[in-house]
């Protein structure tokens, strides 16, 4: 039986990483990822996985490979987004058979916005950094606004036509599912936009999306819904191995229908 090796460019966050990657709960993996499903399913198949931690679509679209120099020439504790990933723009330019992003870093991340230079950053594990770091990070920037979804979904837009310049490689988005485990609201007045009812309006953008742009829509909500969510999540946004297990089953079977597994997608 010939081989089949395959590439994912996965441009997200834990959501993407550990369905795919790797998931490890304390130190200990739990969940081997997409290769788990395509031993059993597509024996032969084998994925080189290759991800890229992103802040968010607006941040994205203004990266050019280059490290600010005021960001550059500090040596930020930033954890699992280092500056080189923030800045890069290796998705444009991947030769992958697939890519795969997520809304939910347009979603759930803040962004800090440089007064003079204007750039995007995120400020990941500042709790870590030295009080002069911190200071630098008062006086050099201010917050940036919070993504609305309409805006997103034109960033990514802008993202998928920029990728389409150079490859037709399958486009694959996860959406977010809703639930959040324990909340139980049945009355919405007075309060501002709740993390379920941001979601919602997310995941309808990227309908409309799909609709307009041909990419496929990972429906995370839908297939816990089906199984379950409150028991397959362990707060808004981590799932537990066996939630993970499932996402990747969907994205073996839409790599599949889009011809991915046979060296068939356009």
């Amino acid at each position: 039986m010939t081989e089949r090796r395959l590439t994912l460019f996965l441009k997200g966050n834990v959501d993407v990483h550990d369905s795919l990657h790797s998931c490890r709960v304390g130190g200990k993996l739990s969940w081997n990822g997409i290769n788990e499903v395509l031993r059993s399913r597509h024996p032969g198949c084998i994925a080189r996985v290759k991800h890229e931690t992103w802040t968010r679509s607006d941040a994205l679209l203004r990266s050019d490979g280059t490290v600010p120099k005021c960001v550059a020439q500090r040596q930020l504790p930033l954890g699992a987004y280092p500056a080189e990933s923030q800045f890069s723009p290796a998705v444009f330019g991947t030769s992958a058979d697939a890519i795969i992003f997520s809304i939910q870093p347009d979603l759930t991340t803040g962004l800090m916005k440089h007064q003079r230079e204007e750039f995007l950053f995120y400020a990941s594990e500042r709790a870590q950094w030295s009080a002069e770091d911190r200071q630098w990070l008062a006086d050099e920037f201010v917050p940036a606004a919070t993504l609305p979804p309409e805006e997103s979904m034109s960033n990514f837009a802008a993202i998928i036509e920029r990728i389409r310049q150079q490859s037709q490689a399958p486009i694959l988005i996860y959406n977010l599912s809703p639930i959040v485990p324990g909340e139980a609201l049945h009355c919405y007045q007075g309060l501002d936009e709740t993390y379920a009812t941001r979601i919602r309006k997310f995941n309808l953008g990227l309908i409309e999306l799909s609709e307009k742009t041909g990419v496929s829509i990972v429906d995370v909500d839908s297939l816990l819904a089906r199984k379950g969510a409150e028991a397959l999540k362990l707060d808004p946004v981590h799932l537990t191995p066996e939630g993970y297990s499932l996402v990747a089953e969907e994205v073996v079977r839409i790599l599949g229908d889009c011809g991915v597994m046979d060296g068939k997608a356009s």
